[in-house]
């Protein structure tokens, strides 16, 4: 898959992003969720922040998958994840 950049506002908590592109008349709709995993919450704060975000992503919602792990502060790690059905939904763009 080749990327493309577009920024987003920076808004506070978790973010529904709905993208629509059409590729060459083909049009597909891809939904991405960025959402903040706060250090905190993690069961063991001692260990590794890799171990951490491990624990905190096996709880997560298997319809989504992890696409981009963003740069950690000191109180969250901001996480991209697109929705597995957004790569199956390509169709005809309508003129």
């Amino acid at each position: 898959m080749s990327h493309i950049a577009i920024p987003i506002p920076n808004l506070p908590g978790k973010q529904d992003i709905e993208v629509q592109v059409i590729i060459n008349g083909l049009k597909q709709q891809l939904y991405y969720r960025v959402e903040l995993f706060y250090w905190e919450d993690c069961t063991n704060p001692v260990a590794h922040r890799a171990d951490c975000i491990s624990e905190m992503l096996s709880h997560h919602d298997p319809e989504w998958t992890v696409y981009y792990i963003g740069a950690p502060n000191d109180e969250f790690v901001p996480i991209t994840f697109v929705k597995k059905e957004s790569r199956n939904l390509l169709k005809y763009a309508t003129a």
